[in-house]
């Protein structure tokens, strides 16, 4: 791959992440402080990324696989994202601001899989040189948090109170408008289909891979991977406002902790694998989720601050030991027929149904612990840990050990 392709893939990769975290980790405080929202309206909100998730592989199998290239309908999706953003920063209330957001995600959630498509298109070995372009999207989701927090202070509690968070709407929609601008120089990716052939519903979205839940273990680690998003949902939901009406300072630059612990973790990922096998690894995952809430629920911003920092950092464990486990674990079982169908399956079922139903239950555990605006901050975040630890039991008990190969 010559340097002119990296560096385009690179800086398509760090754009479509910088869009992502530019908003998304701000968006409950923003929900609640600046729309008033209940915690079942910001649970819709929320659960837009689902339902984007659940359409998307409409959009891929449908349009991207067939009749256009991808770096085109990646263009076309990232403009309209921005003018769908650009609504968001001029939203007053709930009513107006939803129709926006879900439309947002109808149209973003299609770019995660094309944006990797274009990028694996121009790889001659993508297990070699995937890695190092991909690592640029989460360095473009920190440099967003980091400039939320420590250039724009949008997130300090005076600003968030003059409704400062509206403006990462439109730091956003500029750089979707970029990206999407871009995009059209990007390398050609045409479609893949045989000009002729009409795909199938269960081709379209990868449900030729459900053959895989005959296996009593892959079945056990679907269900679990579906359990696993009800507590994963809290986090993305309720952690930001959680730490800005504590009063921690600059909570969404410390929470781009998290996104460099997973670049970390995922370097010890391989040892750990080889080292204890699929199940331990997997536990471990679930583990860390429960441990995570754990700290937050009897930590604060003052001299227990160190808890909740520890808390944050956590997420590379929940999400390389448990996710990117998950995915290579998946691979192994699917054969090469069925290969991406069973990718696209657990993608699905995870953040599609399973995130779906997290974000109903997390909104609903926390407006029952919500006193006049004030939130009983321990009881909630001792609910998704222990629904962690009863999940991580279950699949303790029912999944049998296999020894798989580690291909990253």
């Amino acid at each position: 791959m010559d340097i002119k392709i990296r560096f385009q893939l690179s800086l398509m990769m760090f754009l479509q992440f910088f869009v992502w975290g530019g908003w998304f980790v701000t968006l409950g405080t923003f929900l609640a402080n600046n729309l008033n929202a209940t915690g079942a309206q910001s649970a819709m909100v929320f659960a837009t990324q689902s339902w984007g998730a659940i359409i998307a592989p409409f959009v891929i199998g449908l349009v991207a696989d067939r009749f256009f290239n991808a770096e085109k309908i990646l263009g076309v999706l990232h403009v309209a994202g921005a003018l769908l953003m650009y609504q968001l920063s001029k939203a007053t209330t709930f009513d107006a601001f939803y129709p926006y957001v879900l439309g947002y995600m109808i149209a973003y959630m299609p770019t995660l899989a094309l944006v990797n498509s274009v990028s694996f298109n121009q790889m001659k070995d993508p297990a070699k040189e995937f890695s190092p372009i991909r690592v640029w999207g989460t360095i473009g989701w920190i440099v967003a948090g980091l400039a939320i927090s420590y250039f724009f202070h949008w997130d300090a509690p005076q600003a968030i109170q003059q409704g400062f968070l509206q403006n990462t709407f439109l730091m956003t929609a500029i750089a979707s408008l970029t990206l999407g601008i871009i995009s059209f120089t990007l390398p050609a990716t045409p479609p893949k289909a045989v000009s002729g052939e009409k795909p199938s519903l269960t081709e379209i979205l990868g449900l030729d891979a459900l053959k895989l839940l005959g296996s009593r273990n892959f079945l056990i680690f679907f269900i679990s991977s579906v359990l696993i998003c009800i507590p994963l949902a809290f986090y993305y939901q309720n952690a930001n406002p959680f730490f800005a009406e504590i009063g921690m300072a600059n909570p969404t630059g410390k929470m781009t902790i998290g996104q460099a612990s997973e670049v970390g973790f995922m370097l010890l990922l391989p040892l750990f694998f080889r080292r204890f096998g699929i199940k331990i690894t997997l536990m471990a995952g679930m583990l860390a989720w429960a441990l995570r809430y754990i700290l937050f629920a009897y930590g604060n911003a003052g001299e227990l601050s160190f808890m909740l920092l520890t808390g944050i950092a956590l997420h590379g464990v929940c999400y390389d030991f448990f996710f990117v486990s998950g995915q290579i674990y998946t691979n192994s079982k699917a054969g090469d027929k069925h290969k991406s169908a069973a990718q696209g399956l657990i993608t699905l079922a995870t953040y599609g149904v399973g995130m779906l139903i997290g974000f109903w239950v997390a909104g609903l555990i926390t407006d029952t612990y919500n006193n006049g605006g004030t939130h009983q901050w321990q009881s909630i975040w001792l609910f998704p840990a222990g629904f962690a630890l009863v999940v991580m039991v279950l699949f303790a008990f029912f999944f049998k050990n296999e020894k798989i190969e580690y291909k990253a």
